[in-house]
């Protein structure tokens, strides 16, 4: 895993979650910006850091939180 330290001056194009609810508990993405990998910060902290997801590992999180193995 990587981590990007000042995830806004990284150039790439941020999408906040659809299942944010305004409640600022949210995450955005930086989908395409990395090849075979996501870009994945706080949305409250558009300057801070962002950890940077395998396609692989990001996929195997967003499954496992669909099933519910992830609180």
């Amino acid at each position: 895993m990587t981590r990007i330290n000042d995830a806004s001056a990284a150039g790439f194009v941020w999408t906040k979650s659809s299942y944010s609810g305004g409640n600022n508990n949210c995450v955005e993405v930086a989908h395409g910006a990395v090849d075979a990998a996501l870009p994945v910060r706080d949305s409250k902290a558009p300057t801070g850091p962002a950890v940077v997801f395998s396609d692989t590992t990001w996929g195997d999180f967003v499954n496992a939180v669909k099933r519910g193995a992830v609180a």
